[in-house]
């Protein structure tokens, strides 16, 4: 299946983008879910040199704004080996933790798919390629503002998992996110 025109966008290096679990399972509900996403991020973070502008982790999705640097990668090399990875270990963490119901919905997702067992993340992610500032801020707003709508947190800043923090609070300790921009 075609990249939907991420081909024709060569000289684009900063993309919101949002990828969701399958059937929109709240997975994202605990820490220990949270961060084993968060350390495949990390991770793929020094192997492609990206910085990320923003970000929140959703209960069945996350939504950020990234910065992807084309000499170590594309955003569909980072999104590719973030979500191959991290279900890999979200799945596994899931077994240990005897969430059967969920395994057994991510097994069934995976019909149709010869070569995996398991279908955590749906098969495509959305991105839209940051044209100006004005746009960034509103996406930023956005992603922000995401766990207030969702009737998670009042303020944007007691969302652990979101950029508001490193903004607000200057706190980087779940992501280091570049907040000069």
């Amino acid at each position: 299946m075609g990249r939907r025109g991420r081909s024709l966008l060569k000289d684009e290096t900063t993309f919101f983008v949002t990828t969701t679990v399958v059937n929109f399972a709240k997975v994202f509900t605990s820490d220990k879910y949270c961060d084993i996403l968060v350390r495949n991020i990390r991770h793929y973070q020094k192997q492609y040199k990206f910085d990320i502008i923003g970000y929140v982790i959703m209960p069945s999705h996350f939504h950020w704004i990234v910065e992807v640097n084309p000499e170590f990668g594309t955003i569909s090399d980072v999104m590719r080996d973030i979500k191959k990875f991290s279900a890999w270990d979200l799945l596994e963490a899931l077994e240990n933790y005897k969430k059967s119901a969920l395994l057994q919905m991510f097994r069934l997702e995976s019909r149709g798919y010869s070569d995996q067992k398991h279908k955590f993340w749906m098969k495509r992610f959305d991105d839209e390629y940051i044209r100006n500032d004005e746009m960034l801020t509103t996406k930023l707003d956005y992603i922000h503002n995401n766990p207030i709508a969702a009737g998670l947190v009042s303020i944007p800043e007691d969302y652990k998992y979101s950029s508001a923090r490193n903004y607000i609070l200057g706190d980087h300790s779940v992501l280091e996110v570049k907040t000069d921009w």
